[in-house]
C-alpha cells in the first residue's frame, strides 16, 4: 500500500519534472527505513535518461521540498531512472514499448505456463498481446501477475 503522502508528491514533482523534459515514472516512499527513503523514478521524454536528468530534477525537487515542508523531519531522497528491468502498468508504458521483448507472469497456469516470452504487441481491457516467432498469443488480463521488459533478449 502506498503511503498517504505519495500522490501529492507525484502533483508536486509532475511539473517540475515536466518544466525539464522528463516524466515521473513511479514513487515510492519507504518510511520503514531510517531515515525514510522517497525514491522518485524519471525519464526523459526524448532521449535516454542520463545523470544529468537526475541530478537536475533532484536540486529541483529537494528545493521544493525544502521550502515547502512536504515531509516532515529528515529523510533521504533518490532519484534514478527505471531502468530495462521495469514492470510495465501504465497504458503509455505499454504504447511505448510496443516490439518490445516482454516476459508476462501470470498467477495461475495459462495453457500449462505461467511465464510468457515475447514481442508485445498491445493491451486492451481483455488481454496482453504478445508475438513469439510471429505467431500472436493473447493472455487474459485477469491472469496476468505483470508485466516486465526482458533485460536477457
Amino acid at each position: 500500500m502506498a503511503h498517504p503522502l505519495v500522490p501529492e508528491i507525484v502533483s508536486c514533482a509532475e511539473p517540475i519534472a515536466t518544466g525539464l523534459g522528463l516524466e515521473v515514472v513511479d514513487v515510492v516512499f519507504q518510511t520503514n527505513k531510517k531515515p525514510p527513503v522517497l525514491r522518485i523514478d524519471i525519464r526523459n521524454t526524448s532521449q535516454d535518461t542520463g545523470l544529468e536528468d537526475c541530478a537536475q530534477f533532484s536540486r529541483q525537487f529537494d528545493t521544493y521540498l525544502e521550502e515547502t515542508a512536504l515531509i516532515p523531519g529528515t529523510y533521504v531522497l533518490e532519484v534514478s531512472s527505471p531502468g530495462t528491468t521495469r514492470q510495465l502498468t501504465l497504458d503509455r508504458e505499454f504504447i511505448a514499448f510496443r516490439g518490445f521483448p516482454v516476459i508476462v507472469k501470470t498467477y495461475a497456469p495459462f495453457k500449462d505456463k505461467k511465464e510468457w516470452q515475447g514481442n508485445l504487441q498491445k493491451r486492451d481491457d481483455e488481454a496482453i498481446y504478445i508475438s513469439q516467432r510471429g505467431k500472436s498469443i493473447t493472455i487474459p488480463r485477469d491472469l496476468v501477475a505483470k508485466v516486465q521488459l526482458d533485460e536477457h533478449r
